[in-house]
């Protein structure tokens, strides 16, 4: 998702800049690839690029074929086979052992274009489904590209309706997001790839503490939506937190009034105030959410638990599966910035349905889609 904002916003900075530009998305992947279906690169007609479509050794040729594609404002699949010795030849030799599609668009501006269909996808914060359909079949066919946004219950088109087969699309598209999974679909000699956007996350954390200045500045590089919470408005202020999207100073019962929760809101308590922090998770647990990080040892925990407990709050085993304390993943941290890394490592292996093992040891492929 940091990604498509990141797009966005290159691209209103040239239209500002009166410049012409052209999208380059990775829409099939064969075997193994750097980056998966789905990674994107904006690229404008003096060679600045947004994003990325590989590791680095794509990027020089999908740049001299976007401004072909910028001149000729045609839709281009461009196929680059990581085991073939010509394509080594040219520079672009990835030892990935896989077959990459990339599809590069013109934007046009002033109607809808991919890149309008990208702004409707993050300006909703739940899942959003986008459709990209080529022909690997027939590359002189005509590529239609981008061509729908399903979001919040709402099609947003882009050429669509021309489409024979746009029934059918409609329906994957509807699927991809009910399951919150992406797919790969075929129709009358094209295929098309239907992406489920994952929402960003939201990063809530309790303390504004010197060591909370870490978390914010390595969850901001990540593109995650940053809350920051204290009672003391000397310490939560947007001269200390400048990466953060939100400062409240607020009593632990106000807290949940100001906040949008959802599925991808994930909590860490460093106030290191136990009152404060136990005060907070009374209001919280009935809530579920799915990431309750809290900073400090494991009895400082356990007896909150056992406090709330013993005062009427039921805490489930839901809640115990969702809690981690100590926070963060066992990297051997001491400093400020080291317990930020590993806060924030163990929130994106949470959210991700990884275990935060290292991956020279993982027997099966590292994407599974």
């Amino acid at each position: 998702m940091k990604e498509i904002i990141d797009i966005v916003a290159a691209y209103e900075k040239a239209v500002k800049g009166h410049k012409k530009t052209a999208l380059a998305t990775v829409v099939l992947v064969e075997g193994s690839a750097y980056r998966r279906a789905g990674a994107r690169m904006l690229i404008t007609e003096d060679g600045q690029m947004t994003g990325a479509i590989s590791g680095g050794c794509l990027e020089g040729d999908a740049l001299r074929k976007a401004r072909m594609v910028i001149l000729q404002q045609e839709p281009l699949l461009v196929t680059y086979d990581t085991m073939d010795d010509d394509d080594a030849k040219l520079g672009v030799g990835l030892g990935c052992n896989g077959i990459i599609h990339i599809l590069i668009e013109p934007i046009n501006d002033g109607q809808t274009n991919p890149i309008t269909l990208l702004k409707a996808a993050i300006a909703f914060r739940g899942y959003s489904v986008l459709v990209t359909v080529f022909s690997v079949e027939d590359r002189k066919a005509p590529q239609p590209g981008s061509c729908l946004c399903l979001a919040d219950g709402n099609i947003l088109s882009n050429g669509l309706e021309i489409l024979p087969y746009r029934n059918e699309l409609l329906e994957d598209a509807k699927n991809a997001l009910d399951n919150k999974r992406s797919a790969i679909t075929a129709y009358q000699g094209y295929t098309a790839f239907v992406e489920c956007v994952k929402p960003l996350i939201s990063l809530v954390i309790l303390g504004a503490g010197n060591d909370a200045i870490p978390v914010t500045k390595m969850a901001s590089v990540l593109g995650w939506n940053i809350t920051v919470i204290d009672g003391r408005p000397n310490y939560a202020s947007v001269e200390r937190f400048t990466n953060a999207n939100q400062i409240l100073v607020a009593k632990p019962e106000q807290i949940l009034d100001n906040l949008e929760l959802n599925e991808w809101t994930a909590f860490v308590l460093m106030t290191h105030n136990y009152n404060y922090e136990i005060a907070f998770l009374k209001e919280l647990l009935p809530l579920h959410p799915s990431y309750i990080g809290v900073l400090g040892p494991k009895k400082k925990l356990e007896r909150m638990l056992d406090e709330l407990e013993e005062n009427g709050t039921t805490v489930t085993e839901r809640n115990l599966e969702s809690i981690h304390g100590p926070v963060g993943l066992d990297i051997g941290s001491e400093t400020s910035e080291e317990i930020a890394l590993a806060i924030i490592a163990e929130i994106k292996a949470v959210f991700s349905e990884r275990n935060g093992n290292p991956l020279k040891y993982k027997t099966t492929v590292i994407h599974s889609n």
